[in-house]
């Protein structure tokens, strides 16, 4: 059986990684009242912040991968990584792009002999994916190996990697490289875990991801630049709005967003109980819009205040 190649494997790690970076366009309920209004001219990326009397937690949106010469390290975030006494981030720096990493994708992506995805689809699904496959100039086949959610990744990596994003440029890995060594880091998730949010969605959702990425592909680099803009200027709403676009699937968001938002909101608070100062970066959709780590915390009565 054909497996995943290791370069399929790495496209579909920057999407894992980008998985953060796109909401739901739903109906959802009303966003809980956040404190502190943004300032009226952000310096940059918009940091949060969580604090009592002896612990201060700050919330920062990434974007896990940038094209060469994006500029956003200024304001208040240096100050903020700075004071950090422990760097917390969704998984362990660099843990995708590990030959172990690798190997579980390659694990987890394949089909079991004597399955094709394209035999999985009906004619229209078979049509949008041939189409799109065939606009990237590779053949209809190419796929053919791979469950569902991880062919998506790979049609979500492949048009950013031409645009010029790439891993190494990303912010988790920038603020890697600008915190001692001796700095403790943390996760909050592990790789096995998101790999699994995906390997483990019932069939028809990762069809319908993989429909819903297929038929918007010519967009993806126009949309990660609109959305790359707003992040670097602090804009959060126009972020929320621009990601609110992405994907229209509400069972999609909750398994992907929404439940992680709770789980991490629940961190926090937990945290709040044991003093130092906390930098968290994750995934920039994790903290835009409605149902966002911010809203969840503010629903439990924990003042969020915007620090940049």
């Amino acid at each position: 059986m054909t497996r995943p190649t290791r370069s399929a494997v790495s496209l579909a790690a920057l999407a894992l990684f980008l998985s953060g970076c796109a909401t739901t366009d739903t109906a959802a309920p009303a966003s809980a009242e956040v404190a502190a209004p943004a300032p009226a001219a952000p310096q940059g990326p918009a940091l949060w912040k969580v604090a009592d009397a002896d612990t201060t937690i700050y919330l920062f949106g990434t974007v896990h991968a940038l094209p060469d010469g994006a500029e956003w390290y200024r304001g208040a975030l240096a100050d903020a990584l700075a004071s950090a006494d422990v760097l917390v981030t969704e998984v362990e720096a660099g843990k995708l792009l590990e030959p172990a990493a690798q190997q579980a994708f390659i694990a987890k992506a394949a089909l079991p002999a004597g399955q094709t995805l394209r035999a999985m689809l009906d004619a229209d699904q078979r049509a949008v994916l041939e189409a799109a496959l065939t606009r990237l100039d590779m053949p209809v086949s190419a796929l053919d190996q791979v469950e569902p959610w991880f062919a998506a990744m790979t049609l979500a990596a492949i048009p950013l990697i031409k645009a010029g994003y790439k891993m190494d440029q990303g912010v988790e890995m920038a603020i890697e490289g600008k915190l001692p060594r001796t700095t403790p880091r943390e996760a909050l998730e592990t790789v096995d875990g998101q790999l699994t949010l995906f390997d483990t969605m019932p069939v028809p959702m990762q069809i319908a991801y993989l429909m819903s990425v297929a038929r918007q592909m010519d967009q993806v680099a126009a949309g990660m630049n609109g959305m790359v803009d707003a992040w670097k200027r602090g804009d959060a709403d126009k972020l929320a709005e621009l990601m609110n676009a992405e994907i229209d699937d509400p069972a999609l968001a909750e398994r992907l967003l929404y439940s992680r938002n709770r789980e991490w909101a629940k961190w926090v608070e937990a945290r709040l109980a044991k003093p130092g100062t906390v930098f968290v970066a994750v995934g920039a959709g994790h903290l835009a819009g409605q149902n966002s780590v911010q809203d969840y915390l503010a629903k439990d009565g924990v003042t969020v205040s915007r620090a940049q």
